[in-house]
């Protein structure tokens, strides 16, 4: 699962421990939300249930990844003998280039080596 969150919530998810949104498909349809949350141990976990995905990451390493040039955490929760679900949340940073009027006032800004979105 990968998550790209923008500067207010990569401060939301540093300063208040949880930050949360959700998608509704239209009228009659489901919604999906999900939330990610600092974890009281030093694994990352993820669950499923009523429409939501709830991902916990290690609180020290949401604390130390908000305050620094850190692009991105990973993680994996081991599902059975075979299986793994691999976590990455990243920030999101502006493109050079912006199809489609995105706003891109809440992003991070792209490292002069980076190549283009």
């Amino acid at each position: 699962m990968r998550f790209r969150l923008g500067r207010s919530e990569v401060n939301e998810l540093g300063s208040t421990g949880k930050i949360e949104e959700c998608v509704d498909f239209g009228p009659g349809q489901t919604r999906l939300c999900y939330s990610l949350e600092k974890g009281d141990d030093d694994t990352f976990s993820g669950s499923f249930a009523d429409g939501k995905i709830t991902v916990r990451v290690p609180a020290t390493v949401v604390d130390s990844w908000a305050s620094s040039d850190d692009i991105g955490i990973e993680g994996q929760q081991k599902i059975d003998d075979r299986t793994e679900l691999g976590f990455l949340v990243e920030k999101d940073f502006a493109c050079r280039t912006s199809s489609g009027g995105e706003d891109q006032s809440d992003k991070f800004p792209k490292p002069a080596a980076e190549a283009e979105c």
